[in-house]
């Protein structure tokens, strides 16, 4: 079985983390198959969204906390293999953003440490109810500094500091009253609700979202000008596209779009 499955349904294509042995570790050989599949992804027009789950009990249990500790077996201590090990994960955090089609976090059992970065690293974030969330390194004497990044991007300062120093857990709820995640549903629900979301994006016009999707995450680091600077050249590029001109067509002649994308 590999390490990383991935299934296409249509237009969503689903990337099931798949070492529950290991509560999902963000290994060495994980991050590398998710790499591979956010490069294959990038390029592929026929996929509209992703959706990112986990096999077994939980989510994702962050980094692989044995392997790190072989990594110290080195004569520099580790150093060169951290620095590698967390310039590889910031790729893939980071390319889950860049990618062109929106990710969908399917989240259940526990997502902690590096697996709480992944989840707030994703577009968007459905959670089973009970799932527990945390930056927890700190119990260990290990800060979570690099999922500090993506986790004072998704909740406010205060709340991020809170976890990040006291270690503690909160719910799926929780999560989602303070932006973590979009919403917690019944374990039950949670595959159904998330390929509903999936579906009900993957049918708005693909380039739309392309354009709006890297136009988001750009203008949330500029001043309020240049943000609408950057914005009005978005959206007059997204106008000029052929299949937007037909689905303004089509809304006027109060019909479905004939859209090529």
């Amino acid at each position: 079985m590999a390490i990383l499955e991935r299934c296409d349904t249509g237009r969503i294509a689903r990337l099931t983390l798949n070492a529950p042995e290991r509560l999902n570790a963000l290994s060495d050989e994980m991050l590398a198959a998710l790499q591979e599949q956010i490069d294959a992804l990038r390029t592929d027009s026929r996929v509209k969204v992703v959706i990112l789950s986990g096999a077994g009990k939980g989510f994702c249990a962050g980094h692989d906390i044995k392997q790190m500790t072989a990594g110290r077996q080195a004569e520099d201590g580790g150093l060169a293999y951290f620095q590698d090990l967390f310039a590889r994960c910031t790729d893939v955090m980071t390319g889950l953003q860049s990618l062109p089609q929106p990710v969908i976090a399917q989240v259940h059992g526990i997502a902690t440490a590096a697996g709480c970065q992944l989840v707030a690293s994703c577009d968007l974030a459905l959670a089973a109810e009970d799932t527990k969330f945390g930056v927890n390194g700190v119990n260990i004497g290990l800060f979570c500094s690099t999922p500090m990044v993506a986790l004072s991007r998704n909740i406010p300062r205060k709340q991020a500091f809170e976890l990040l120093t006291t270690g503690e857990f909160i719910n799926a709820p929780r999560a989602a009253e303070l932006g973590l995640i979009n919403r917690a549903v019944p374990l039950s629900d949670l595959e159904e609700e998330t390929t509903r979301m999936a579906e009900v994006i993957a049918a708005k016009l693909g380039a739309a979202v392309k354009i709006g999707k890297e136009a988001f995450y750009q203008q949330l680091q500029m001043p309020l000008d240049q943000a609408y600077a950057y914005t009005s050249n978005a959206i007059v590029e997204n106008l000029m596209h052929r299949d937007t001109v037909e689905g303004m067509a089509a809304f006027i002649e109060k019909r479905a779009p004939d859209w090529q994308d």
